[in-house]
């Protein structure tokens, strides 16, 4: 059936009771509402938040919002934000009332977790196979006809599965497709050549129950990435794309989709795409970069392509994992309480960057503490003579990647500056 904005959904998730699955939160608050706890207005550090605590900045997190909503107006793009990224419906609504044409995804899964929050554009940035959710993909597209939803294809077995599937589902609506162009050789997914492409546009033609919508692919698996390779391997994504149209491939579409951009090479992305050619219908240039949300402390905060281009704004890094030093075994060393189960780690360690201490001092810069490693439950630190950490105190981490740090948390409180938390954002993954 048709589904409403989100409204409803998203009300419920407030009403949805504080308990043993939500770490971090106070344990007196077991019982109450989402709603009731938020409206407490509780401080993260005077409320009763147990350590670790994972937090959003509320102040951070709208910078960072309306940041890329003004970015991608400015160059002409669409966007559609990678939702892998928070797995969070309030995001997405906030994502989508900042100018987002909609939200991209990876797996059938995270469609479902987008449509029962009322999502109803949908770009996976990804091949779908899976016959059960091919299925269900149909059922949605015949009930919903306010859903738009496309998808990559990379081979002329993928289609061949699709077709069967969704023949057998007896699909009423064809489902949009765009090729997916590899980013070179020795990249992930993707169709290694044009003449290939061209060959699984025909497959899709063949068909009843596809679409070919348009041509996509992810720059960021440019191998050996720098600037010039990665915008030559847009000029070829947008040379396919004009190749198609001449070849009529495009008949009877009311626009063109043409699809990259994650967060580490968006500028690049923003400056091929400015140089498409009048094609025979309007083209939607559709941004995908998902890490903007929240940013980071690490590798975004390198990689982000506002450091090349400063002019146009900076994001914010707005996590804060707040752990509490329960070993202090040497002048040297300490031992703090989170660990594998509540930090990004796979890119890089997280980043000490504040101190409360135990005493309710004011809160420091974490001077001369370092993370070397973390346990499952346990951040190894290594401290100068400059920390002054006592067994007790607050350290509070930046984190590396955000798509890793999201999904270690079901329940994220949102402080303001002075530690007021004054939301709670859900997580599903």
């Amino acid at each position: 059936m048709a589904l409403d904005t989100g409204t409803e959904a998203l009300a419920r998730l407030a009403e949805e009771h504080v308990d043993h699955r939500f770490k971090g939160l106070p344990p007196d608050a077991d019982g109450l509402t989402v709603a009731e706890l938020a409206g407490q207005r509780r401080n993260l550090f005077t409320g009763g938040f147990t350590t670790p605590v994972l937090a959003l900045s509320a102040e951070r997190l709208e910078h960072n919002l309306a940041l890329m909503e003004t970015y991608a107006a400015r160059h002409g793009l669409a966007f559609a934000p990678h939702g892998k990224t928070s797995m969070a419906p309030q995001l997405f609504h906030r994502q989508i009332e900042r100018g987002a044409w909609g939200i991209t995804l990876a797996v059938p899964h995270q469609v479902r977790v987008a449509r029962a929050f009322g999502i109803r554009r949908i770009f996976l940035a990804n091949e779908l196979v899976d016959a059960a959710a091919l299925r269900r993909l149909a059922a949605e597209l015949d009930a919903d006809p306010d859903f738009r939803f496309v998808c990559y294809v990379d081979s002329v077995r993928g289609v061949a599965l699709m077709d069967a599937a969704l023949t057998e589902a007896g699909a009423g609506r064809p489902v949009d497709v765009v090729v997916e162009l590899a980013a070179g050789e020795g990249a992930r997914t993707g169709v290694r050549t044009e003449e290939e492409c061209a060959a699984v546009a025909d497959a899709v033609a063949g068909t009843r129950t596809l679409r070919l919508a348009g041509v996509a692919g992810y720059e960021g698996e440019v191998p050996d990435a720098d600037p010039e390779k990665v915008r030559t391997w847009l000029r070829r994504l947008v040379a396919l794309t004009v190749e198609f149209d001449k070849a009529g491939r495009f008949a009877g579409l009311e626009e063109i989709v043409l699809s990259a951009g994650g967060s580490a090479w968006f500028d690049a992305v923003a400056d091929v795409f400015a140089g498409v050619p009048d094609l025979s219908l309007p083209v939607l240039k559709l941004l995908r970069s998902g890490a903007y949300v929240s940013h980071d402390d690490g590798h975004y905060r390198e990689v982000t392509p506002f450091n090349r281009v400063p002019a146009e704004g900076a994001l914010e890094p707005a996590f804060r994992l707040w752990t509490q030093v329960v070993s202090r075994p040497s002048a040297e060393q300490a031992f703090a309480n989170a660990g594998k189960r509540d930090a990004a780690y796979d890119l890089d360690l997280p980043l000490p960057q504040a101190v409360r201490p135990a005493d309710g001092g004011p809160e420091r810069p974490a001077a001369g503490i370092t993370v070397t490693g973390l346990s499952d439950q346990h951040a190894w630190l290594r401290t100068a003579p400059e920390a002054e950490l006592e067994v007790g105190d607050w350290v509070g981490l930046g984190l590396s990647h955000p798509c890793t740090s999201f999904d270690k948390w079901q329940l994220i409180p949102v402080a303001e500056a002075d530690g007021t938390v004054v939301d709670y954002i859900r997580t599903f993954f």
